[in-house]
């Protein structure tokens, strides 16, 4: 049903892209992909350990090499991690291989589904809601420039969040607004 190659999932922590996620991929008869669970599998490694050891210019080294590979694929939804649109190429290609959406959520919304999450590196510095929103200011408009589309999950559970953008992805796809 997906008439673009692949369905991309970009937004902050928290969003809910890896749940809506799998949602969307079952809903689509697509495979779904967590690029962080990719990462990690690859490297034998957490998440935390990559920042710890490399730092994040490390990171977003390998998340880069990851979505490059990820996205040769067709007929995948690709939960990407929240700074995957911090690198300009990386930009790029996600908006050729695939039909983005941006789902955003309030840092309010973030804060409560986050509140019990320990295992985010960017959120062990400190206060979690000025880090919050200081990625917010600083991603937002990244989101925006790869998006073709953006839908907000706040207030709402994985369930009903994946129901109503399935509604209006195929509403999108019926105006023919599909970029890849």
């Amino acid at each position: 049903m997906n008439p673009a190659r692949n369905l991309i999932l970009v937004g902050p922590m928290g969003a809910g892209k890896s749940c809506i996620g799998r949602r969307l991929a079952e809903r689509f008869g697509l495979r779904f992909v967590d690029a962080d669970r990719e990462l990690e599998a690859r490297t034998g490694v957490g998440i935390p350990t990559i920042f710890e050891v490399e730092g994040e210019a490390g990171f977003r080294a390998r998340e880069r090499a990851v979505l490059a590979d990820l996205v040769r694929d067709e007929g995948i939804v690709l939960a990407t991690g929240g700074g995957a649109v911090l690198d300009a190429g990386t930009r790029a290609l996600l908006r050729a291989r695939g039909f983005v959406v941006h789902l955003h959520v309030e840092v309010e919304q973030q804060l409560a589904r986050l509140a019990r999450d320990r295992s985010r590196p960017l959120l062990a510095r400190g206060d979690r809601e000025q880090v919050l929103r200081e990625l917010a200011a600083a991603r937002a408009p990244l989101y925006a420039e790869v998006a073709d589309l953006r839908f907000d999950t706040g207030r709402m559970n994985a369930a009903d969040a994946a129901a109503r953008l399935t509604d209006a992805l195929l509403r999108s796809w019926q105006r023919g607004e599909v970029t890849a």
